[in-house]
């Protein structure tokens, strides 16, 4: 299929040289990633000035935020592989009755969830290891969170509409927008301004929640009255299930397999909790800067799928495997380079971001280890996206079960039993090297049995 890029240039992912496709649809998303992901990051920032109590509230918010995030992404992953690989046989009403379907679903899926998470609010949190202190804290943000949560149809299902039609310059200026409207409420609503009173942590949860609205509106405009990629009627229900069995088909085990990433964070985050709040508040800071030291990563997670789910639906596998392999070659040369920014800036950063030498120090330890297996961890991203694109969603969810059970959770928890802190963090490094061998063998098999039955259907 043929899009228009940032350059007013067209764009076929079908037939245009794989590595400058690649490199034209991803740059967009680039740049609405890194304004949402530093907007991401002042919004901590902020929050860090309010003291360490109200840093590890937040800290302790992210598994849980992150997994409701998390199925939204791999809903989002099953709406995108399915219409690129309808857009790729030119198989259009059928993308866009799928399309609509994707919205609805998601609607209803996240509403449920977060309405049993807001029911548990109090066991869930104690379960992660929050103090009963800290509980008052994390309900002033996560009472605001889940019910704007819904908003998230969105920028996660509605972009994820647009990436496969391999438009990606429109979800960026979606994601950079509502980063800046969520990066200028910030310190309003957290410090208050005027007539707008202090609110605190709630504050921040608060323009967190108006950012999402106005990007709910904004991919609802486009969709519907720009492009036509969605319906504006409701449409018959046997369409309907139809078009979610196919969602769902790859969605759920996608959503499954994106959720295990936040349950592995919430046993990290248990385990750094018997080290005292500085510890995990220091664990929350360093997973906000692995979004934007992983920006990249993620980017082509988003970017590479439509690219590979338009050439499988046409048949066109070398260039699916050219695709992968350029990308993994990249993103471990381009982490490498990350890692060595980091390692220089880490002093920087650490006081830039905490009041108090012990959480300062913790930071600076975090950022001299973790981003070092950055490049092995986006291996596995980029294997796992790249296998839901071929629609082979249930080994990307082994993978990342073999992950979380047999790599990098139980290595990192044994280096701590040995040797504490500093353990846990080589420990979860050493689990990613290990992954990402296991994750690119699996990719190559898989492809070859691919080929394998697409030259036997030739």
């Amino acid at each position: 299929m043929t899009v228009t890029n940032s350059n007013n240039k067209q764009v076929n992912l079908l037939e245009d040289p794989v590595t400058s496709t690649i490199k034209r649809i991803t740059i967009p998303m680039i740049y609405g990633m890194v304004l949402l992901m530093t907007f991401n990051l002042i919004d901590t920032f902020f929050v860090g000035l309010l003291g360490t109590q109200p840093l590890a509230a937040i800290s302790f918010t992210f598994p849980v935020t992150f997994t409701v995030l998390s199925l939204m992404i791999g809903l989002g992953i099953g709406t995108s592989a399915v219409i690129a690989k309808l857009l790729g046989k030119k198989e259009t009403a059928l993308a866009k009755n799928t399309a609509t379907a994707a919205m609805y679903l998601a609607a209803i899926i996240v509403a449920c969830i977060s309405f049993i998470g807001y029911l548990i609010t109090d066991p869930l949190f104690t379960l992660l290891g929050a103090q009963t202190s800290l509980l008052p804290l994390i309900h002033e943000y996560m009472d605001i969170w889940y019910l704007g949560s819904v908003c998230l149809i969105g920028p996660m299902i509605g972009n994820a509409i647009l990436r496969a039609s391999g438009d990606t310059k429109t979800p960026s200026i979606i994601m950079g927008s509502a980063g800046l409207i969520n990066a200028v409420l910030d310190p309003i609503f957290i410090f208050g301004l005027g007539p707008v009173p202090a609110m605190g942590i709630k504050g921040a949860a608060i323009a967190t929640l108006v950012s999402w609205l106005f990007g709910l509106l904004f991919v609802f405009y486009i969709l519907t009255k720009k492009l036509d990629l969605i319906h504006r009627r409701l449409i018959p229900l046997k369409i309907l299930f139809t078009s979610c069995r196919d969602i769902l088909r790859i969605g759920l085990p996608a959503a499954g397999a994106n959720m295990l990433t936040p349950i592995a964070a919430a046993i990290m985050t248990a385990i750094v909790a018997t080290y005292g709040e500085s510890a995990v508040a220091a664990f929350g800071v360093g997973s906000r800067l692995e979004s934007i030291a992983c920006l990249i990563v993620l980017a082509l997670s988003m970017t590479l799928p439509p690219f590979i789910s338009q050439n499988f639906g046409a048949t066109q596998l070398k260039r699916v495997e050219e695709a992968y392999k350029v990308s993994i070659k990249f993103i471990l040369v381009w982490q490498l380079i990350i890692y060595a920014i980091l390692a220089v800036s880490a002093n920087w950063i650490a006081h830039a971001f905490a009041k108090e030498a012990a959480v300062a120090d913790l930071i600076q330890l975090f950022i001299w280890i973790l981003p070092l297996g950055y490049g092995l961890q986006g291996v596995v991203i980029l294997t796992n996206s790249s296998l839901n694109a071929l629609h082979k969603p249930m080994i990307a969810l082994w993978l990342s079960i073999i992950r979380l059970f047999i790599c990098y959770v139980p290595l990192a928890y044994i280096g701590s039993l040995y040797f504490g802190l500093i353990g846990l963090l080589v420990g979860a490094v050493l689990g990613n090297m290990m992954m990402a061998m296991i994750s690119y063998a699996q990719f190559i098999k898989q492809f070859k049995h691919i080929e394998f039955i697409t030259l036997e259907q030739a």
